[in-house]
């Protein structure tokens, strides 16, 4: 089932994947954050345990009014395994916009007001920072396993949209956008036909209502040959 928080929930969850890591998050704004996305039990210990989507996450009794950085860290995982099991995002017919770098790709219901974004990161099989480099096999030009698996994962939420607009930074090799849509192209082109436009936007600097209110004026729009045909916005 897709989450929907709004308020202070919503401002809690966002401040989960905040970089770097929040350190004023309130334990009580915490708990009620993770209540209003699955079920929270405590346990006789005061320990607790947080069920959602099939996940478990058991968090030991708060020792301090505010969560510790490894506390954010273990529940900004779970939060990722656990969106990552629910019922996909997408609904057939449904506008999507794509915000992805080589950090995460976020992905919205464009036309939801509060819309909360799964979330994908790339895969590291080694447990440390998450972070998407563009790297090949020199000998046979091939991409690495966790990058592949990277886009296809994004591709995966993208399925059922009618249309998708993606938001991006840099160009070509260096840019997560341009390599989702060769990726694509490639592998998935009944979805590349789906994207009827990409843009490269600032989305550090821009909060996710911006980027939200941005996707909705442009399906607000009538199309036009521009972004009919080059993938990018007039």
């Amino acid at each position: 089932m897709e989450s929907q928080l709004t308020g202070s929930h919503r401002s809690t969850y966002d401040a989960m994947f905040q970089h770097p890591v929040a350190r004023n998050l309130h334990w009580r704004e915490v708990r009620a954050m993770l209540a209003a996305l699955g079920e929270v039990v405590e346990e006789q210990n005061g320990n607790l345990k947080v069920t959602r989507n099939g996940q478990v996450l058991l968090l030991h009794r708060p020792g301090k009014k505010t969560a510790q950085v490894q506390e954010i860290m273990d529940i900004r995982r779970f939060l990722e395994r656990s969106e990552e099991s629910s019922t996909p995002l997408v609904v057939e017919g449904a506008h999507l916009l794509v915000v992805i770098d080589h950090r995460e790709a976020r992905i919205y219901r464009a036309e939801l007001h509060g819309s909360v974004p799964q979330r994908i990161t790339p895969y590291d099989p080694h447990g440390f920072g998450r972070y998407l480099h563009y790297v090949q096999d020199d000998s046979n030009g091939q991409r690495k396993p966790e990058r592949k698996s990277f886009y296809e994962a994004v591709a995966k939420s993208m399925q059922g949209a009618q249309k998708v607009l993606v938001f991006g930074n840099g160009t070509g090799a260096s840019s997560a956008m341009d390599q989702l849509l060769a990726e694509l192209k490639r592998h998935h082109p009944d979805l590349a036909r789906r994207v009827v436009a990409s843009m490269a936007v600032d989305e550090q600097h821009l909060t996710e209502n911006q980027l939200l209110a941005m996707a909705r004026e442009f399906y607000a729009t009538p199309p036009t040959q521009s972004n009919q045909t080059e993938n990018e916005l007039p």
